[in-house]
């Protein structure tokens, strides 16, 4: 019978002064009103002040080498980092894509050039880029994608339009799988390239899609006889397919996709303390051990990447049980306590609750949906 081996890692004790020098950063930065923890802030909490921050330290472009702006630590380390701010619940979505894919994907695909013009500012926290992939009739079907993007004498005109494209409106770049050749029904998968697009180009346009919050985080963005500069092809032409699933790779691979909801559950746990009801703790603790066998995954994850391996099947198992489970962790916290749910409650676990749930069907979206990854997963374990 054909399996799938998952990976399990550990964290050296190496790491731990690293690990105590970002709790430290977090606690001085709470305690100067710089952010109040919140969920899911790795797509919503954007403050340019606090990437520059975490850019002066070294903490953005971890993993990359020194002539690029990167500092050429391993992605253990870097582990640690986006571990600790996810659980405290800090405003890093302005870098977030930035670092943890468009980085990587230049590194992989990209020309010296590229690098060196965007790779060293990602790493100060001044640039930010945004994901351009689905579109209104492309989402979970990726191949239907039918922007295009016409070659020219100097470089491309592109039109289409992307859908969900997380902070759009925030990002200076966007990476974006469009058509560079004909559609083809049964070749569906090729002809397509990925292309670095200024989103302050003439012909852009950025609207919002907001949440049931209101708040302001995906957009559709249009691209109307937009000229991109020969240089803006990242890659082969027509291996955007190929580029734009090792992307997907980092993108589903850390511990963001079970730690969105993380706040919610530390107060959760810390007001059954209070109660002291044995009964309602042990409900809340299987939340936590679920966590910790996430958490155990994912780390190993990180050592697939430390090795340069690639880590598709796993991320793609990781991030369909880490989105069932960052939703499980608000339907369970309401039913052992009672809550009134509102982002302007006075409560914190109230108001926690609140941002858990009228997050959660973006959980979903982002990555991938349920039905996709467990088909990766399947053809996966077929395939090996």
């Amino acid at each position: 019978m054909n399996s799938l081996q998952l990976p399990i890692g550990e964290i050296s004790e190496q790491t731990g002064r690293l690990r105590t020098q970002i709790r430290d950063f977090l606690k001085q930065e709470k305690e100067h009103g710089a952010f109040v923890p919140k969920c899911d802030t790795w797509l919503s909490g954007f403050s340019a002040d606090f990437s520059r921050k975490l850019g002066e330290r070294g903490w953005i472009g971890m993993t990359w080498p020194l002539k690029y702006g990167g500092h050429e630590r391993s992605a253990i380390e870097r582990y640690v980092v986006i571990e600790e701010l996810l659980a405290a619940g800090a405003p890093v979505a302005g870098h977030w894509i930035a670092d943890r894919q468009t980085g990587p994907l230049l590194l992989r695909y990209g020309t010296d050039e590229q690098c060196r013009e965007f790779l060293p500012r990602i790493a100060r926290g001044e640039c930010y880029f945004a994901i351009g992939l689905s579109e209104p009739n492309a989402g979970s079907d990726l191949a239907a994608v039918h922007t295009r993007a016409e070659k020219i004498d100097g470089g491309w005109i592109l039109n289409g339009s992307k859908t969900w494209t997380s902070g759009a409106h925030h990002a200076h770049y966007m990476i974006t799988l469009c058509r560079t050749s004909p559609y083809h029904p049964e070749k569906r998968h090729e002809g397509m390239s990925q292309l670095l697009v200024d989103l302050t180009a003439p012909g852009v346009t950025i609207r919002p899609i907001l949440l049931m919050t209101g708040e302001h985080h995906f957009n559709e963005v249009f691209f109307e006889d937009v000229f991109l500069p020969e240089n803006r092809l990242i890659g082969v032409e027509g291996n955007g397919w190929k580029q734009g699933m090792t992307e997907l790779a980092y993108e589903r691979s850390g511990p963001e996709r079970f730690l969105s909801t993380y706040p919610l559950l530390e107060e959760l746990i810390n007001q059954l303390r209070k109660k002291g009801d044995k009964h309602l703790m042990a409900q809340g603790s299987k939340l936590v051990s679920r966590l910790c066998t996430l958490r155990q995954m994912s780390i190993g994850i990180a050592h697939l990447l430390e090795k340069g391996e690639s880590p598709d099947i796993a991320a793609a198992l990781v991030k369909d049980m880490g989105t069932k489970f960052e939703q499980q962790v608000a339907e369970i916290a309401r039913l052992l306590i009672p809550t009134t749910p509102s982002t302007n409650a006075a409560n914190r676990l109230d108001q926690l609750m609140a941002q858990a749930v009228l997050h959660a069907p973006g959980f979903t979206l982002r990555g991938g949906t349920t039905e996709i990854l467990r088909g990766i997963v399947a053809k996966g374990v077929i395939a090996k």
